[in-house]
This record gives C-alpha cells, sequence and structure tokens, in this order.
C-alpha cells in the first residue's frame, strides 16, 4: 500500500482551471471550492469545462463554501488538509483594504482548524497587496492588507514567497475581477506559503536542584530563563552549532597542545559577588527556604546540567529580586571564577590546554547580539613565565585557522579574523565590555574589519592574570562566546533563533553540519507602544532592569526599547521618561492582540518591580 496521497483544498475558485490544472499533478487529491452556488459558478466562461474534467479525474468538487467557516462543511475524518491553495482572494466589488484583511482572518483562523501538521497554506496575492518587502514597488503599511501581520494573529508565520507564474500554469486564467466574470492583471503577483508556527510559550515556574560546594541546594530559576534551562545544546548527542563549533575548535586546538576537557563537573551557581562586576548584571538567587543541606555525593555532571522540575503554581518571586548580603548566591556569568579556583588548588596540569564549556548567564539591555544567557567556551593554559606571548600567539593563530576554514566551509568567504586591544573610551558590545568588568583583557578576538561592529567581538584572551601568577607560571586563557560564532558562521541574524523549539531550525543542521541558515520565518510583523511614566523622588532609572522586566513579560518578544524623551517639571524638579518598546518573534507567529497584552504587563512591571508612576 503506497503513501496517503497529499489532500490540496481549493478555495474561492473563479472559473476552476487552476484547480483543473493542480489535480494532474500525481499523488494528489484534489478539493476544489467556490463561495457560489453550482449555477452561479457554471456560469463563468469556461468553469462548466473545468468541473468536468476535475470530476472525471476524481477530484471533489464543492459549492457554496465559506472559506472562514470550513470546520462547517467537512466532517472531522475528512478534514485534514496538507496543501490550502487560496488565489486573489477578494470580498468582492469595491471592497477596501479593511474588509479584505477581515476576510483574510477569517480565513486564517478557519485554516487552522483544517490543516494537517507541517501542512501549508498558500495565498496569492496581487503586486503591492500583501505588504511586505518582497512586493515591488511596496505599499505603505497602513494601505496595504498587512498579511502577515493577519496570518499571526491566527498562529501562522510567511515561510516563503515567490513569483505567482499564471503563464506556467496549464489552462489557467484568472477571473472575478469586482466579482464580475473578467479578468485582471497578475503581473508581479506573489505567492505567499506560510504554515503553523510553534505554540507561545507557556512556561511554569521552574525549581532548579544542583550542587554548591559540599550542599545540595534548590532555587527557583528566574523567569526570563526558565527556556534556557536544561536545553542540552553541548552534549555529545546534539547536532546544535554550538556544539559542532566547540568540538572544531577543540579538534583544532588538540593538535596543538595536549587537550583535556573538565566541563562536566562545573557548578550553576556561584557565591559572594564577583569582583568588579557590576551588581545588575548578575542573576542574583535566592535559595528555596527551608533548604535542607545534603552531604551525599553529586553524580558526575548533576552541576551543571542542574536537575529541574515545573510547578503549576507561581511561588512568588521570579528569583531575580535583590541580592541577599553577605551570603548571596547568582548565575554564573562565566566560566572564568571556576577556572581561577581550579589553578589555585593545583588541580591544572602545566602545558595541558584545559576546556571549559557550558551555559552562563549576564542581564543586558535589548539589542540583536546582547543575550542573557549563551555558550561559553573557555580554554586555559599554563605556561613558563616568559613563553606566555608565544603561547598567546599559537593560541590565536590555532583558533583563526578552525574558524576560516570553518567559515570558508559554511559561506565560501575568508573572514577577517582580528586582535583588538583593548583602548578605553571607545564603546564596546555588552559582551566586550563585561569581559572586561571580570578582569584584565590583553586582546579581543573580532571578526570584521571594524575595530568594534556589533557582535563582532567573539571572545577575549588573557594573560596572567595577578591573582593567578606564580613564581614559575603564568596562565594564559580563551574565553569564546559560541552562540555570537555562531551567528556569525551561519548567518543567524537573531540570537533568540538559536534558542528556538522550532524543530525547523535543528534540521538544517543535520549530524552537526554548519551551514548557512534560511529563516523559515521572513517578515515577521512588529508593533510598537510607548510608555512614558514619572521616576521616584531621589532615584536614578535602572535601565538595564527596564530592559530585562521587557524580556520576561513579553517571552524575549520585546528587541528594542528606545528612549524617546525625558522631561523635568518646572518647580518640583520630578523627572518623566518615555520609551518605545518594539516587539517582534523571529521564530514564532505574534499578534497584534497578544503583543498589546504584553505591553499592559510591561506597565504593571513597572509599577510593580520599578516603582515608577505611570503617566
Amino acid at each position: 500500500m503506497g503513501p496517503r496521497p497529499r489532500r490540496a483544498l481549493l478555495l474561492g475558485e473563479g472559473n476552476f482551471s487552476f484547480a483543473a490544472a493542480l489535480s494532474g499533478a500525481p499523488g494528489t487529491h484534489v478539493v476544489a471550492t467556490c463561495y457560489e452556488s453550482e449555477e452561479e459558478a457554471a456560469a463563468r466562461g469556461g468553469a462548466a469545462r473545468s468541473i468536468r474534467r476535475l470530476r472525471d479525474s476524481g477530484a471533489e468538487v464543492v459549492f457554496s463554501v465559506d472559506c472562514t467557516k470550513l470546520k462547517e462543511h467537512f466532517v472531522p475524518g475528512n478534514r485534514e488538509f496538507d496543501r490550502v491553495y487560496f488565489n486573489f482572494p477578494h470580498c468582492g466589488r469595491k471592497a477596501g483594504v479593511v474588509k479584505n484583511r477581515q476576510l483574510l482572518a477569517g480565513f486564517f483562523h478557519s485554516c487552522a482548524e483544517v490543516l494537517a501538521q507541517e501542512g501549508e497554506v498558500h495565498v496569492a496575492l496581487c503586486n503591492g497587496q500583501g505588504g511586505t518587502p518582497a512586493d515591488q514597488p511596496r505599499r505603505e503599511w497602513h494601505n496595504s492588507w498587512q498579511i502577515v501581520a493577519v496570518a499571526a494573529g491566527a498562529g501562522f508565520i510567511l515561510s516563503h514567497v515567490h513569483p505567482f507564474k499564471a503563464e506556467t500554469i496549464e489552462g489557467y486564467k484568472c477571473t472575478g475581477y469586482r466579482s464580475q466574470d473578467k479578468s485582471f492583471c497578475v503581473e508581479g503577483a506573489l505567492n505567499h506559503i506560510f504554515t503553523l508556527s510553534t505554540a507561545p510559550p507557556c512556561f511554569t515556574p521552574m525549581s532548579c536542584h544542583t550542587q554548591l560546594g559540599s550542599q545540595k541546594v534548590s532555587f527557583q530559576v528566574p523567569q526570563v530563563l526558565v527556556d534556557k534551562m536544561n536545553r542540552g545544546f553541548l552534549e555529545v548527542n546534539s547536532s546544535h552549532p554550538v556544539r559542532t563549533i566547540k568540538d572544531k575548535l577543540s579538534a583544532g586546538l588538540g593538535q596543538a597542545f595536549p587537550l583535556q576537557d573538565i566541563s562536566s563537573c562545573l557548578p550553576l551557581l556561584q557565591q559572594g559577588h564577583p569582583g568588579g562586576v557590576c551588581h545588575s548584571s548578575i542573576f542574583c538567587i535566592t535559595l528555596s527556604p527551608g533548604e535542607a543541606p545534603g552531604t551525599g555525593k553529586t553524580p558526575q555532571g548533576l552541576a551543571d546540567a542542574a536537575l529541574c522540575s515545573h510547578f503549576g503554581h507561581d511561588t512568588g518571586g521570579n528569583g531575580q529580586e535583590g541580592c541577599p548580603a553577605p551570603e548571596q548566591f547568582y548565575l554564573r556569568p562565566s566560566l572564568l571564577p571556576h577556572a581561577q579556583a581550579m589553578i589555585k588548588t593545583g588541580a591544572f596540569s602545566p602545558g595541558t590546554l584545559q576546556v571549559l564549556s557550558g551555559p552562563v548567564f549576564r542581564k543586558c539591555r535589548l539589542t540583536p547580539h546582547s543575550m542573557p544567557a549563551f555558550h561559553e567556551m573557555l580554554v586555559v593554559l599554563a605556561v613558563g613565565r616568559g613563553t606566555e606571548d608565544s603561547c598567546v600567539q599559537m593560541l590565536v593563530e590555532n583558533i583563526k585557522t578552525t574558524m576560516n576554514s570553518l567559515h570558508q566551509g559554511v559561506s565560501g568567504v575568508k573572514p577577517s579574523i582580528s586582535l583588538q586591544e583593548p583602548a578605553f573610551g571607545t564603546e564596546l558590545s555588552d559582551f566586550a565590555a563585561f569581559e572586561r568588568q571580570l578582569g584584565e583583557v590583553q586582546h579581543f578576538l573580532c571578526v570584521g574589519t571594524e575595530p568594534e561592529p556589533p557582535g563582532s567581538c567573539v571572545g577575549v584572551i588573557r594573560a596572567a592574570p595577578a591573582e593567578l601568577k606564580s613564581q614559575e607560571l603564568v596562565v594564559v586563557s580563551a574565553s569564546l562566546n559560541l552562540d555570537l560564532l555562531a551567528m556569525l558562521l551561519c548567518g543567524i541574524s537573531d540570537w533568540r533563533m538559536l534558542w528556538t523549539w522550532d524543530r525547523r531550525f535543528l534540521r538544517q543542521f543535520p549530524e552537526g553540519e554548519l551551514r548557512l541558515f534560511r529563516s523559515f520565518s521572513l517578515y515577521p510583523p512588529s508593533y510598537v507602544h510607548d510608555v512614558s511614566f514619572w521616576l521616584p523622588d531621589g532615584q536614578d532609572f535602572d535601565e538595564v532592569a527596564f530592559h530585562s522586566l521587557a524580556r520576561r513579560v513579553s517571552g524575549e518578544t520585546a528587541v528594542s526599547i528606545q528612549l524617546r524623551d525625558s522631561f523635568q517639571q518646572p518647580g518640583t524638579g520630578r523627572r518623566s521618561l518615555c520609551y518605545r518598546v518594539t516587539f517582534q518573534s523571529c521564530d514564532r507567529a505574534l499578534g497584534s492582540r497578544e503583543a498589546a497584552e504584553m505591553q499592559l504587563h510591561l506597565r504593571e512591571g513597572l509599577q510593580q518591580h520599578l516603582g515608577v508612576t505611570l503617566r
């Protein structure tokens, strides 16, 4: 018995010429429909002939079908379609853009009820109607059908768009201009292919159990990081690009140095406060109340992976409100302190390159290359005094050779990889600026031609920090941001895509092969909202906390926060700020209603957590 034929549903057929052409496709069962009755449809020129051809080929022809109520027209066992086609939808006569948007909105909601898993919805529109950058010329947004935003409201994303070539469809003739049996111009028309996106994330509070010294402890994960815990991107069976890049770099370094990977024993929490690091840049943690310290042994890798469990109710805080003193805990923002501690205890073998890797966590502002969680690869080498410069050069050249090889294998273009001196007074990316806070930086490892364009700094090189010096040995280290490397190598423009739950991402990297990434969500709609508020008297405003709050309430769909206006009231001296917040998802459908709800949650959070007074 062969595979089930692909079921194709055609809506709004005029003279059924498109359906007749499609009915000849092998392995496809066509269900052709129109809104008119059979008598009205047959009166169109050529329709009767196309209907006979369809029926002779075994296709179904159904009349009086409302595209906004598809569920009502098909019985449950006959309701699942692999493809839905709607060519040149229109309300009829002189209906304007608003009515046609409403038609599309009802259509997409109806499609979601009859579409098979991984099915596609094909919508052909005349040039300019869609309102996407693919339209040439492109209409102004308010004068278009806003198809990506309308579809997003029903859970669809635009995955492909290509020209609608009517001349290649045998026997096809467009008809229905203003509800008449007249043709219309389809030059420049586009076929938009939509797919269902992953469901909006709904993360319940998560509790993590991990090792802290000799004790087993638990804590509630900050809500903004719940979807980033225990993803396993660096595990042995992972095909994620960050794992592939780490393996390739390790293999290259292993040819030049004896190498030991010690990533499995790194604790998730750190205690105290990292010297020199801004308090607002770390995720402070309060251990769960009534915690009973355990003394049993921890299984290998438990500390790094952290055992997490979800609860069906909110227990109150989000794990990031304030830092208790003096015994404060925080999620590791870097692997460097672990390396420093191991060196001090003599756990490193001189001359052997030690490799540490794992996710690290930092509060940061909203930018395309600033991420609250990323995968760090730290390589550390203890060498004899006087040889550190040559070892740094050797280490960097090895990394550059591997990077060049990877980049040429993916894009065929040799990247510009350089060492930049950490000159003070220059504007740095969040990653580079935080690394400088952690300790003295000898070089920034950059990809690109400019000294520090956004996202170009992918690593830092350190040599002999004062606290790690001994009389005989100097410690050389390189810290690499694997997520930024993956973005640069694979052409990924948005860091959030690396953390997507949509399986279409990892399918592009079979068995760990690095390739140029092709987005499965084209021209995602964005929604702009303004918020203005009075600041508490005598207090500075913590912008990083504002950005972290926006990340949390929006599920990482807030992509930009821009200060629009600052006002100081004469007489009282009260300060008011106005910000513009932009919401946009890179991998799932985000509708206008959902974005508006996020804005309301943001306003509530500003009052509750940051103490401002809304205007």
